[in-house]
């Protein structure tokens, strides 16, 4: 099983999604186990149900202030931006630690990662690019999974893999290519 744990630290999430608190949390809960099916090693986890959590992920919501904070701290960026992911340590497993977190073996949850999310940016961001708040911080749930799932942008090559299925598991949601403007323009992505 895997304990996704959504956090409102700070900011007017519900009032952007129009909804509550908990309709915030529980769609970033299912938007994120729909991210998580891009890994096959996790299927047998997201297939459980009941029992002990074997993984954890946790998904920060908060404002420009605190991700400022963190982007400073950890990147060394000294400004907001959308999304951060802090890998856990899921991807240093080893195949026979996975099976046995897989087949409940008296070990230690392994933890996925943590995301966090600055409200004023994807507010600003889903404005300037024309989304709706809810389609955008879809895109960027979708995005900081894939980074804990070890996704990168930092290569032409990776990054058009991973915008390929960032842009295939949005349209699982009914999300339009958020990379399609940039292609119409012959911009260069990124």
């Amino acid at each position: 099983m895997i304990d996704i744990e959504a956090v409102i630290e700070a900011g007017d999430w519900a009032a952007l999604l129009g909804g509550d608190d908990a309709a915030v949390e529980a769609l970033a809960i299912q938007t994120l186990r729909h991210g998580l099916a891009a890994d096959p090693a996790l299927a047998p986890f997201l297939a459980a149900s009941g029992g002990d959590a074997r993984l954890t992920l946790t998904v920060l919501f908060t404002d420009d202030a605190a991700v400022r904070t963190l982007n400073r701290q950890w990147r060394g960026k000294d400004k907001p931006t959308n999304v951060l992911s802090f890998p856990g340590d899921w991807l240093e497993l080893e195949e026979e630690d996975i099976a046995a977190l897989a087949e409940g073996a008296d070990v230690p949850p392994a933890h996925i990662g943590d995301i966090a999310l600055a409200l004023e940016t994807i507010r600003a961001e889903a404005t300037e690019q024309g989304k709706t708040p809810r389609d955008h911080l879809l895109h960027l749930l979708l995005h900081g999974t894939l980074h804990l799932l070890g996704y990168d942008h930092e290569e032409e090559a990776e990054a058009d893999a991973m915008e390929a299925l960032e842009t295939r598991l949005l349209a699982d949601l009914g999300v339009a290519d958020p990379y399609l403007d940039r292609l119409e323009e012959h911009e260069t992505p990124r």
